[in-house]
């Protein structure tokens, strides 16, 4: 009869320490050292581990090394899991950590069935992300520069009146602005220079972006969910790219505590008490939905940038949009008449229109591999 041995890799960059744990409930617990985190003592490791008629199942954090460990085991024949950190239970009373400790821990709590699986994606759709992931880098770089900009400004009492900042007329206002002394001038020219390189890299960025997305699978999710009001292009390429694929997802409600975006609860006995939203998701996609939810503050109705892109879509994709356009609007209007903060109401409407967002991709990608 075959039995599982049940690997935990504690993985960090130089090093690897390994635990294994027999099937079985009082099956031993062995820690068996630390190994080169390097593809060859991998592949030893694997047949230094092998037994007839057993089967190995590794298993390790999900962290800053990635998932090529995960592709390397799985390429061998073996079963491996990366499970997210957040979710491994915990003793409050334990005060020691340590590698040897960590890598029993996860072959325990691995043959348990204790642990929480993290969806790996494929090289391909990784890629994609890591290029999301860069361009939301580079946003950040250009709001600093712009930051910075201001600032500088803001100390020598230069203020650009009645203008919105980053507009034409605030761009032809900062080319007319000049310093007395040389020092200042080259600091405000280094200033204005460091916003046009971000500025320029942030475009190229997503023409690549926009180039790259032609021949990627998810395409038609991307494009199905520029049909819901707030959802632009760079904000459906952030989503597709975090989730990749939505059937994972039993119901709405399982996504929206994928993206942080429920409510934290500290109940016991009579007492209840719910705070926040838990914030112990997924921040690229929470913020990409935040944003988005700002624009139901208005009236439902089709814009004409919306009219075109909408019209090659299947039916029950632009059903679902308009309905979600109905009730997130009437909501907004409802819970701000309540006396609710706009941020709360923002995040309000975020959280339901992860259901609408749930409810297009499962279409799109369920027609699809039907």
């Amino acid at each position: 009869m075959k039995h599982t041995r049940f690997v935990g890799l504690d993985v960090h960059k130089d090093q690897i320490s390994v635990a294994v744990a027999e099937s079985g409930r009082g099956g031993a617990v062995e820690y068996l050292g630390q190994i080169t985190n390097d593809p060859a003592a991998i592949s030893k490791l694997c047949t230094r581990l092998a037994r007839p008629g057993a089967t190995l199942s590794f298993c390790y954090e999900a962290g800053p090394c990635g998932y090529g460990l995960h592709r390397q085991l799985t390429s061998l024949g073996h079963r491996c899991e990366v499970v997210a950190p957040s979710l491994i239970p915990t003793k409050s009373g334990d005060r020691v950590k340590t590698d040897r400790r960590d890598a029993t821990m996860l072959a325990r709590l691995h043959r348990a069935g204790e642990l929480t699986s993290v969806w790996v994606p494929d090289a391909a759709h990784e890629a994609m992300r890591d290029l999301i992931r860069l361009r939301s880098t580079v946003r950040q770089i250009v709001t600093r520069a712009r930051q910075h900009l201001q600032g500088f400004l803001l100390r020598h009492g230069r203020s650009q009146g009645a203008a919105r900042a980053w507009s034409v007329a605030y761009r032809r206002w900062l080319s007319t602005l000049a310093f007395d002394h040389p020092a200042q001038q080259i600091a405000f020219q280094d200033y204005v220079d460091a916003v046009s390189d971000a500025e320029r890299r942030l475009k190229r960025v997503e023409e690549q972006i926009q180039r790259l997305l032609a021949d990627w699978t998810l395409r038609p999710v991307v494009d199905a969910l520029q049909a819901l009001r707030g959802i632009a292009l760079i904000n459906a390429v952030v989503l597709v790219s975090e989730v990749g694929d939505f059937t994972r997802f039993a119901t709405p409600r399982q996504l929206m505590a994928y993206f942080g975006l429920v409510p934290g609860e500290r109940s016991t006995g009579r007492t209840v008490r719910r705070g926040g939203i838990t914030k112990t998701g997924n921040s690229h996609a929470r913020r990409a939905l935040v944003e988005g939810a700002w624009a139901y503050r208005m009236k439902p109705r089709v814009g004409r940038h919306k009219v075109d892109r909408i019209e090659a879509l299947p039916k029950p994709v632009r059903e679902i949009a308009w309905k979600a356009q109905v009730r997130l609007c009437a909501r907004y209007r409802r819970l701000t008449a309540l006396g609710k903060t706009a941020n709360v109401v923002t995040v309000a409407i975020a959280r339901e229109m992860v259901g609408f967002v749930w409810a297009i991709a499962c279409t799109v990608q369920s027609s699809k591999a039907a």
